[in-house]
């Protein structure tokens, strides 16, 4: 079946983060943005078809996740994506990856404890650990010395990693990963993992044989993946995720806090429904799709390397954000943003959003078109920043028209 990622989909006056909410972040309205990590494209159609099926049935009532239909999706897509074996008995269900996050720091450690992440660090995970009253302690992606350093401290107790990582799209190797794993056995710190980017590992641009390994081949101890289908078939308002806890204490623990506590015993009838469909039929359009993104990164290399040779950017292993370091430009990041919202008119995420000075996050699970524009903004931009004269060309359509209105 072909699919059409071409076409442009109108999410404005949609309730859109993304689109509706860029002045909540940016301070203008009618922005074009690149920012929120969610998807420009429509849910695989045979998710969509499920979603409707289950919608003409007419009744919506109270409903339960631990059963077959499920946790046989879970399996099957542990199997066929990471050629891993998923214990079903381990599996927890919650509302959205960072409440299982919150709820396992409650857990796993008290306020005034460390939690180590890497950095950049997703602001979701700052939010959370800050907000809980725990010490965000990050340390550089690649820097496995820091991160022994840090967990090695008396009161770390939780490492949250991301694999892959966001920003920056790495995907961490098997001898990184059982590193990890030593260490925090080796100190006493719990694991999470969060593998919700886990779909969008890119074959062309990591290293040969590298993939993505989920965390249940190296966890030992106390441990967790917290992860969704949202991300990789683009449903996260249907909001729902899954986990897995290696300790059946542990699981046990989880299972009771979201069943009397937190009064979460019922899912969302329609993520269940959307969940075992991309689970069980999506995997065609997902290949497409991340055939897609992988040509749509290329598109932002090729025209960043002509614009700025020097720049060296490559464009990151997993994920459809591309993490980009402008720092050898010496561009100051305000007046970059000066120069995207007030003259280009588009939105695009300050690295210091991720505590990372002089990078940008441009996000590109878009329609072509629309990626053109926002790289050929941010060229434009840099350009009159740096001191260089030079015109990207535009890209043509309705995201060009849009542009072109916008100025």
């Amino acid at each position: 079946m072909g699919y059409d990622f071409d076409t442009p989909v109108d999410r404005r006056g949609t309730w859109s983060v993304q689109w509706d909410g860029v002045a909540d972040r940016f301070g203008v309205d009618g922005l074009l943005p690149f920012t929120i990590s969610d998807m420009d494209f429509a849910c695989a159609p045979e998710v969509l078809a499920a979603l409707q099926a289950r919608i003409a049935h007419g009744v919506l009532g109270y409903t339960d996740w631990r059963h077959e239909d499920f946790l046989s999706a879970l399996r099957h897509w542990f199997t066929t994506r990471y050629d891993t074996e998923l214990d079903t008995d381990r599996v927890v269900y919650a509302p959205s990856v960072l409440n299982q996050v919150s709820q396992l720091l409650r857990m796993w450690s008290a306020p005034g404890d460390g939690v180590v992440v890497h950095t950049p660090t997703y602001d979701g995970f700052r939010k959370a650990v800050t907000g809980l009253g725990r010490e965000l302690r990050g340390v550089p992606v690649g820097d496995t010395a820091a991160l022994e350093r840090e967990l090695a401290r008396g009161d770390s107790r939780v490492l949250i990693l991301c694999s892959p990582h966001n920003p920056t799209g790495r995907v961490w190797t098997e001898s990184e990963l059982t590193a990890f794993a030593r260490l925090a056995a080796a100190y006493d710190v719990a694991v999470i993992s969060d593998e919700i980017h886990a779909d969008f590992v890119h074959p062309e641009f990591v290293p040969a044989g590298r993939r993505h390994l989920p965390w249940t081949r190296f966890g030992t101890g106390r441990w967790a993946i917290v992860t969704s289908a949202s991300k990789s078939f683009n449903f996260p308002a249907l909001s729902g995720s899954y986990g897995v806890i290696g300790d059946p204490d542990d699981h046990a623990e989880f299972m009771r806090r979201m069943l009397t506590a937190e009064g979460l015993a019922s899912p969302a009838v329609l993520t269940l429904t959307a969940t075992i469909a991309a689970y069980r039929e999506g995997a065609p359009w997902l290949d497409a799709l991340n055939t897609y993104v992988t040509a749509n990164l290329r598109m932002v290399a090729a025209r960043l390397d002509a614009a700025f040779p020097g720049l060296g950017w490559r464009p990151p292993e997993a994920g459809y954000l591309a993490w980009i370091d402008l720092r050898a430009l010496g561009v100051d990041d305000e007046a970059l943003q000066r120069e995207l919202i007030e003259r280009e008119k588009v939105a695009i995420m300050p690295g210091t959003t991720y505590g990372c000075e002089g990078h940008v996050r441009l996000n590109v699970g878009c329609p072509r078109a629309k990626a053109e524009r926002g790289t050929d903004a941010l060229i434009r931009a840099l350009h009159r920043l740096a001191g260089r004269p030079g015109q990207p060309a535009s890209a043509q359509g309705q995201f060009g028209e849009h542009d072109r209105e916008q100025r």
